[in-house]
């Protein structure tokens, strides 16, 4: 692949090995901060906001994105209650504290970066959330990687999620990079590997049983992201 100046990653699943959470457990932070005499009912609308919001992005195809600050609104206007901003910016530190022993990045992932820096490679990162980009930053630095990723893109800040195609190219025109000399590395087939190929993006993927895979064929697959140093030099 001559002409091949950068690389996207996306962070959960990719940079981040996929981790099974409960949301029930994570949103009774919030909600008990929140409302203490209400915990149980807030947790469960916080927990089905957060749910419609992802399936919603799903079936429209990455036409709809949000903030955690808007899911909290909502899922608190849905029980009736009527909670101060700054209680509710408490309770969104609380509920990504409560994310944090599940984001730590893959071991060789710092490596993988250096070296595709060291070939001259641009690095990117896509990543669908609606957390906000100083949580996000927090662990990329606490793991060693913010440095490493030239341009970062939060869908949070964007109208739009993967595998909406102004997603990658929100990403593309930070990197200064031409789709067809960049790849995406993504553990999501849709979002992921059919997205970034529809904006005419090479793909690679790395499996994950727990998302659904769609009739997406990638580019290549990797098991690790070590794999991908190999495979990106190939394509030099």
């Amino acid at each position: 692949m001559s002409g091949l100046k950068g690389i996207v990653f996306d962070w959960g699943g990719t940079i981040t090995p996929w981790n099974e959470v409960d949301l029930e457990d994570l949103w009774s932070v919030a909600a008990q901060m929140l409302a203490p005499d209400h915990e149980i009912m807030l947790r469960d609308a916080l927990v089905a906001v957060e749910q419609e919001f992802w399936k919603k992005s799903a079936e429209t195809g990455g036409n709809h994105s949000a903030h955690l600050h808007d899911l909290l609104r909502l899922g608190t206007e849905r029980v009736g209650l009527d909670i101060e901003d700054a209680v509710r910016l408490s309770a969104v530190d609380a509920y990504l504290e409560a994310w944090t022993p599940h984001t730590f990045a893959r071991n060789d992932a710092a490596h993988v970066m250096r070296e595709l820096r060291a070939i001259g490679l641009r690095i990117g990162l896509l990543s669908n959330t609606h957390w906000p980009r100083e949580w996000h930053e927090r662990i990329l630095l606490r793991d060693g990687i913010l440095d490493l990723i030239d341009e970062r893109v939060y869908t949070s800040e964007l109208a739009h999620t993967k595998p909406h195609r102004e997603a990658f190219a929100a990403i593309l025109s930070r990197l200064g990079v031409e789709p067809s000399a960049a790849v995406m590395v993504g553990d999501r087939p849709i979002d992921d590997i059919a997205g970034c190929r529809a904006f005419g993006m090479r793909g690679v993927l790395i499996p994950n049983d727990y998302v659904p895979k769609g009739d997406v064929k990638p580019d290549a697959t990797i098991n690790e992201l070590s794999e991908l140093l190999p495979l990106i030099k190939s394509w030099l």
